[in-house]
């Protein structure tokens, strides 16, 4: 008993499963982001320059970043900003223990060298998929990574049953993430999480809210409330109009709704097909009948004239 409880106690901590998980997510996103700006120092370049090698540029741009992380501090960016690193479960008897050399060049290699060799061979495979020995190995590739994917299925529900080795290349280096120091309770003030709730709150009851609120309809009963004075002389205004009331174009095939504006066929039937209850956008008249006014414009015009 006593050798039991002084094996916990100089067994480091674990780490808990949603920070392994984000420390995946970010290194994902670290990888992106260095592609990304790589990426960009030739997009004034000829188009598909990077193409050709571009699963050899993207291993080399994460041996890269895999030299100045895990091999250097045994850990990998995102787990750096995590607080945690790698701890050598191989040797037992100690609190931690860096990772070896050859278990570092082994996590290169079932890493970087995993994602280059599925896509180069998909390049490869689908250029020369006429001959029978590129179809064989095409074969037995397809049937490893199948066997491959299915162990990392069954090692994820490891994982979330047991806390440890989320990875299947983790499981068999025996290295798995520890925190770098001690985590202490951490105290969260409560003035602070009750803020926190509320805005949480207030956010989720506007996304509901909004879709229920017809902007369209609101923002014309405001404007009509702020051109009441112009809405007796309009109605006694001809019907003849230069401009369409909702793009402020001059009307294609103009037709009106009722009221002494104009609008163009398709941005009418657009909206009335989009919203029942639309109303005009200039004086905030209902639609009652939606006619072709071609007729009284070209009057209107004669009359100016």
């Amino acid at each position: 008993m006593a050798g039991a409880r002084a094996g916990s106690e100089n067994s480091p901590p674990r780490v808990l499963r949603i920070s392994q998980l984000d420390a995946f997510e970010l290194d994902d996103a670290l990888e992106q982001l260095v592609w990304s700006q790589f990426a960009r120092c030739f997009q004034h370049f000829k188009p598909g320059l990077l193409t050709r090698m571009e699963p050899e540029l993207k291993a080399l741009l994460q041996l890269l970043v895999w030299r100045f992380t895990v091999y250097s501090s045994s850990a990998t960016v995102g787990q750096t900003l995590l607080n945690i690193r790698y701890h050598n479960t191989l040797i037992a008897g100690q609190k931690y223990r860096s990772l070896s050399r050859r278990q570092k060049l082994w996590f290169a290699l079932l890493t970087v060298g995993e994602k280059w060799l599925k896509e180069r061979s998909h390049s490869l495979f689908l250029s020369n998929s006429a001959h029978s020995g590129l179809q064989k190995a095409r074969q037995a590739l397809a049937l490893v990574s199948s066997a491959v994917k299915v162990a990392s299925l069954l090692n994820f529900m490891l994982f979330l049953q047991s806390g440890t080795f989320p990875t299947l290349t983790e499981r068999m280096l025996g290295v798995r993430p520890v925190f770098v120091r001690d985590q202490s309770a951490r105290e969260i003030n409560f003035h602070y999480m009750n803020r926190e709730l509320l805005w949480h709150g207030f956010a989720e009851f506007l996304i509901f809210l909004l879709p229920l609120i017809n902007v369209w309809k609101l923002k014309t009963r405001v404007s009509a409330l702020f051109s009441i004075s112009d809405h007796s002389s309009q109605k006694s205004e001809s019907v003849g109009r230069s401009e369409c009331g909702i793009c402020a174009e001059w009307p294609i095939m103009p037709h009106s709704i009722g009221c002494s504006h104009v609008f163009c066929y398709y941005c009418v039937k657009s909206h009335t097909a989009a919203d029942v209850f639309f109303t005009c956008p200039q004086c905030g008249a209902e639609v009652t009948t939606i006619q072709p006014v071609k007729f009284q414009i070209e009057m209107a015009e004669m009359q100016q004239t």
